[in-house]
């Protein structure tokens, strides 16, 4: 029977960054930024860290930003082949005659698939909403049937939608962060597709409409994607930015102007990249320290962090980050390199919300290379050797530096 022993390994190594460890569920806190929007939520996608929310769970009128949800059925079925690219659709009467934003189709015209979503992206186009949902589900109350499922597949918690086209109704709403899931999962599912967002205009039956995205062409790295409007739901906008790597996706709704969503919508963005930056607190094969084989050979091994951990944190207001090596020790023998012995616990008291709690990231902590059983009389002496005095100190790691506090077995 394996013996339990509770050990406190000398050389500890001490980890402590002034970091502010952040989590989706609870935007981390910097230098403070107002909106006039009614709903917000701004995320940092390479790190899935929100960064700024205001009633990002309140059910509102998405307005034409409904539309990535209409893209990305479509774009789904172009990704799994049911779809073509240059498939025809015809334009029903219906869609002819629906109102708002138009791609201006002509009455029983062919349409491919293509132009039919750039005129939804670019020009956001009703009649190409109603043209694609007849041409790909019968109808639109079909597609409608499609875009739930869809909804209900990747995560969205308080969404439902009752047309294409996002023109009011009191059954179709969404939240600002299932809007940001749409969006993320566009990015994610189709990066093929994604470009289609950052056309700055479209031309169709000889009409030129562009692109009502303001940051396009006027905020740096900005590359999507939908804007909305409608009296019951004010100004909103879906957009994101990429810099250095970085990939910002903010959602307002219920701005006042057109012009109050340009400058808050620019102002948000530029404020994440500012007062936000993301740094690798652990990083993949990095050594942390050396554990006791039992009964093994060698009679120590390395262990390694099993992944990298990146954080985005404010650059100003930064908060401490600790971060421990928990493990069984000794570990057992007869183990492959890679195998996962403990955890590195990574943990940070953040504000955000007011509630100052404790949270937590983990990375597995992992065997650098294969260990052996001992045998014989190799085994016997070992294991007298070990009940009499105990394992070896443990010997400090370079990097990362991290406290290392065995748990007993």
């Amino acid at each position: 029977m394996t013996p339990t022993k509770k050990l406190f390994l000398s050389g500890l190594l001490t980890f402590s960054l002034t970091l502010f460890l952040t989590w989706p569920t609870n935007p981390a806190q910097a230098a403070t930024i107002e909106t006039r929007a009614q709903q917000a939520v701004l995320i940092d996608l390479s790190t899935n860290t929100v960064l700024l929310e205001k009633n990002a769970d309140q059910a509102m009128y998405p307005s034409s930003m409904s539309k990535l949800m209409t893209a990305y059925v479509a774009f789904k079925q172009l990704h799994d082949g049911g779809l073509q690219w240059e498939n025809k659709l015809t334009v029903s009467e219906r869609a002819w005659r629906t109102g708002g934003s138009k791609m201006f189709v002509g009455l029983n015209e062919q349409i491919s698939v293509r132009d039919l979503l750039q005129g939804i992206i670019t020009q956001s186009g009703n009649d190409a909403c109603i043209t694609l949902a007849e041409g790909i589900a019968g109808s639109e109350e079909g597609y409608v049937a499609l875009m739930n499922e869809a909804a209900s597949d990747i995560g969205l918690r308080h969404s439902h939608f009752n047309n294409t086209t996002g023109l009011p109704d009191p059954r179709h709403y969404t939240t600002a962060r299932d809007l940001s899931i749409i969006a993320s999962r566009i990015l994610k599912d189709f990066p093929d597709f994604y470009p289609m967002y950052s056309v700055r205009s479209f031309t169709y039956n000889n009409i030129t409409q562009p692109n009502r995205n303001p940051l396009l062409g006027n905020f740096a790295g900005a590359d999507g994607l939908k804007t909305g409007h409608t009296d019951a739901a004010g100004y909103g906008l879906v957009g994101s930015a990429i810099r250095d790597g970085r990939r910002l996706l903010m959602v307002v709704n219920g701005l006042p102007s057109m012009t109050a969503r340009a400058e808050d919508s620019a102002r948000l963005l530029d404020w994440g990249f500012r007062e936000f930056a993301s740094t690798t607190v652990v990083k993949k094969d990095a050594v942390v320290t050396e554990a006791d084989v039992w009964l093994g050979n060698p009679a120590r091994v390395q262990l390694v962090a099993g992944a990298d951990l990146v954080l985005t944190i404010p650059r100003a207001q930064a908060r401490s980050i600790k971060a421990k090596a928990v493990f069984n020790s000794p570990i057992p023998s007869d183990l492959k390199a890679g195998t996962q012995v403990g955890t590195i616990v990574v943990t940070s008291s953040v504000g955000g919300g007011g509630d100052g709690a404790n949270k937590t990231m983990e990375v597995p902590l992992v065997v650098a290379s294969d260990t052996t059983s001992l045998s014989g009389p190799a085994r016997v002496l070992e294991a007298f050797r070990y009940l009499m005095w105990g394992s070896k100190p443990a010997t400090a790691a370079a990097s990362p530096a991290v406290a290392t506090s065995p748990s007993p077995r």
